[in-house]
């Protein structure tokens, strides 16, 4: 793999305490399994800096009062910091109790840099400070969270005196004393969840904690080697001083160097992490101890950590030219850290968030609609365990239905830890500094998202085990919801599905209504018409012997299917002044001065709270959040839409979409990062010329953080991934379906020109590559047999070891 620098490295020069937040989500190390901020070692948690360790799919439950009211709320939680790593400079022959510990917010920092490196997976640190006395010290981190040996950790930390002699104090430990605080608006809540912290040592060198959550009693036990590099036989010399600290919520181990002018002295620190969630292990501290006592000094773990990133990249990179390259190659590093080849082991779904930060409480929302697609053809295994996670959940759904008197599975609209309702009966709006009723857990296309997730998985990677077990029982399920959430209306001679919130999100009831939701969604029922449909298909196609054991597992008959046909043909789609309504009473509400918004606030992304703290609310007006309607066009192809329309009954021309996409891109404050990312992608087909905007927006969303500090509480995963597939899907129209890979390029000018290499099916390496004008495709060797290449003018045929290059139309 070429390798160039500056395509390869994220950094920033300089210290700047207001961005440290920002950065150490953007610098966060991770491997799907365990994931640390970027924070400095030296540091704390506080109002600058705020180091977190997650593990994936470990909740606790916490009660908090709530505007006078108890509310419950499920957290991913904050575990301990094995991060802490401090030293200081003594005034004397030996440092008095109350010197002070170096931080990086003290005087005397010099040089500051710190340096992502994607390809190897390691945070790279420089620093040089000078104390009071003119004696100056230079510092140089290396840190990696490993990606082939997923419970170890390691920091190698390298102190140079520049022109003094002396001792250095370094101590190194472990935080039990962590709570959740990294949201400022979660900040008023409940945010202790570990207790029962024990600890101790290891001699000679290690000290261990263990603690608990306290109601969902997950187990977490970490312990932490410190020792000078290459220290014994033939090594440098054993520390001046060394002490053992192991009682209290911060164990720790305290070294005392000798250091001399321009001789540099290396500690490292090996860290194993382990819970009782984790597999074959009865003891999640002696799992740790065993891990440490085996793990190799830190340049073998960079040695095998870097292999571990290099396969990775082999099978996931993307080859995209200039600054678009760069970014999305940032993107794509973090998509990887937090849904690795290890997550495949885990019952773990899809952060919002990732695993960077506290914000949405670590929830799973529908965000595998944009993360999965692009998974599917580079690690279909990870996809598998990410759908199999909503499998596990069914029970849960289906005991949800029938809670509300409906058929089927209702999947929430949040998930965490065993698949019940987790969204907020009450937010926080922190510009009034009110808290309102939440009825976000309408959005009931949720599950419209997970059977669409388990279809496109199952046509990409051919898994037909999958599709005719648990994709078969979870897409069935949410089909069964549909019908039975469907109600039809005598006066429209259509069905309708009423109280539903789309994925607009501002808009949650009618004006002046003390009912929440809306009917009949566009989004809501054409993607239902979707699942039915599919479910039909799936029935048509099942062996027989599996299609009557599902049938009489989940009580699907005769009666039920014809509904099926009937309601997939007959839900409602309202319209209004000649575009797609966004929802029946959409074309009713009042216009928005969106002007003089903009003149009075400027940043008028989150309308819904400014508009809230004036006494008023978004729900009367035409303004949306985010891409609602519009999300059709992302989701389906122009032709696989207009197909899905007929089926309605209604005729969907490019004539009605693009006044559509006009009408309401006028109308959307892009409150979401997912929404210029789905703009960006309509418009590449609808009006090329303006695409390049929206897709830039979505690049810079996260590193740039467009929406003012939401990227400090932890990354946007579904805005990063989806930027990746915009490449990979959107501008090839790459499609996997009916046994055949179609493509339908519109490359905009500004990414003419990018490869990348894909699975397809047992076709490991599949070559893309979007030249000036051409497309071309090749197979690695294999024993498999050929594939068929379908473009808008012509089918191919493509064999293993062959490649062709295809002119497109129109050059």
């Amino acid at each position: 793999m070429e390798r160039h620098e500056e395509q390869w490295e994220w950094g920033y020069e300089g210290y700047e305490p207001a961005g440290e937040r920002l950065r150490e989500a953007l610098c966060t190390l991770g491997n799907g399994y365990l994931a640390t901020r970027g924070a400095a070692p030296e540091t704390d948690a506080g109002e600058v800096h705020y180091p977190g360790t997650y593990v994936a799919g470990c909740y606790n439950r916490l009660v908090s009062e709530v505007a006078g009211r108890q509310v419950e709320n499920e957290d991913m939680v904050n575990l301990p910091n094995w991060l802490p790593l401090r030293f200081r400079i003594p005034d004397g022959p030996e440092a008095s109790p109350g010197a002070p510990w170096w931080t990086p917010d003290q005087d005397g920092l010099l040089e500051y840099r710190q340096v992502l490196d994607l390809a190897q997976g390691v945070l790279n640190r420089t620093l040089l400070l000078e104390d009071p006395r003119g004696r100056r010290l230079r510092v140089e981190q290396c840190r990696l969270v490993h990606m082939g040996q997923p419970h170890l950790a390691a920091l190698r930390t390298t102190f140079t005196a520049e022109n003094w002699t002396g001792t250095l104090e370094v101590e190194s430990a472990i935080d039990g004393s962590v709570t959740n605080a990294g949201v400022a608006r979660y900040r008023a809540l409940n945010g202790r969840h570990l207790t029962g912290h024990t600890t101790g040592a290891a001699e000679p060198d290690t000290v261990w904690l263990r603690c608990h959550t306290t109601t969902s009693d997950i187990c977490v036990a970490l312990a932490a080697r410190t020792r000078l590099a290459g220290t014994g036989p033939g090594g440098p010399a054993e520390p001046v001083e060394a002490v053992t600290e192991p009682a209290g919520p911060r164990p720790a181990r305290r070294l005392t160097l000798a250091v001399r002018p321009g001789e540099p002295v290396t500690v490292d620190k090996t860290v194993a992490l382990h819970t009782s969630h984790d597999l074959a292990i009865s003891d999640p501290l002696r799992a740790a101890l065993t891990d440490l006592a085996d793990a190799p000094g830190f340049p073998e773990l960079l040695g095998s950590h870097r292999a571990a990133w290099a396969e990775l990249w082999r099978h996931a990179d993307l080859e995209v030219p200039g600054k678009a390259g760069h970014i999305l190659r940032v993107h794509l590093f973090h998509v990887l850290q937090t849904l690795s080849p290890h997550t495949a082991d885990l019952d773990v779904g899809v952060p919002a968030r990732g695993l960077h930060g506290e914000a949405y409480r670590g929830h799973i929302f529908w965000d595998e609609l944009f993360v999965l697609p692009y998974l599917n053809v580079h690690f279909p295994e990870t996809s598998r365990a990410l759908l199999s996670y909503r499998h596990r959940r069914l029970p849960e759904a289906v005991r949800a239905a029938r809670e509300k008197g409906y058929a089927g599975a209702m999947y929430p609209w949040q998930s965490g830890s065993d698949g019940r309702e987790e969204t907020q009966t009450l937010h926080l709006n922190p510009r009034s500094g009110r808290w309102l009723p939440d009825h976000s857990r309408l959005q009931h296309h949720v599950g419209s998202a997970i059977a669409y997730n388990v279809w496109q998985y199952c046509q990409a990677s051919g898994d037909t085990d999958f599709l005719h077990t648990r994709g078969a029982e979870t897409l069935l399920r949410i089909a069964q919801f549909w019908a039975s959430r469907a109600e039809y209306d005598r006066g429209h001679e259509r069905y309708r599905i009423r109280g539903v919130v789309g994925p607009d999100e501002y808009h949650e009831a009618y004006p002046d209504s003390d009912r929440p939701g809306l009917d009949d969604n566009a989004y809501t029922n054409v993607t239902a018409a979707w699942v039915l449909a599919r479910a039909l298909e799936l029935l048509g196609i099942l062996p027989e012997p599996r299609r009557r054991e599902l049938c009489e597992d989940l009580g699907i008959g005769g009666e039920d299917t014809e509904r099926w046909q009937d309601v997939s043909r007959r839900l409602r789609v309202p319209f209004h002044d000649g575009v797609i309504s966004q929802f029946g009473g959409y074309g009713e509400l009042a216009e928005l001065d969106w002007e003089g918004y903009r003149r009075k606030y400027g940043d008028i992304r989150r309308l819904d709270r400014i508009m809230e703290a004036e006494d008023d609310t978004v729900n009367r007006y035409k303004a949306s959040k985010q891409a609602d309607a519009l999300m059709l066009g992302y989701l389906f192809s122009p032709a696989e839409l207009a197909g899905l329309f007929r089926r309605l009954g209604h005729t969907l021309d490019d004539e009605l979409w693009h006044r559509t996409v006009d009408y309401y891109l006028r109308r959307t404050s892009h409150g979401s990062t997912l929404s210029s990312l789905v703009h960006g992608w309509i418009l590449a087909r609808v009006r090329r010329p303006d695409a390049w905007g929206y897709v830039q927006e979505a690049l810079v969303s996260d590193i740039a953080d467009i929406q003012g500090g939401t990227t400090a509480e932890g990354i946007h995963l579904g805005a990063m991934a989806g930027t990746l597939d915009l490449v990979q899907r959107g501008l090839t129209g790459l499609e996997t379906r009916e046994d055949a890979l179609w493509l339908d390029p519109v490359p905009v000018p500004e990414l003419s020109e990018f490869g990348f290499t894909m699975r397809y099916r047992h076709h490991w390496g599949v070559a893309v590559r979007m030249l000036a004008g051409e497309l071309c495709i090749g197979l690695p060797a294999s024993a498999q047999g050929p594939i068929r290449v379908v473009l808008p003018d012509r089918t191919v045929t493509v064999g293993p070891g062959e490649s062709c290059r295809l002119r497109l139309a129109g050059n």
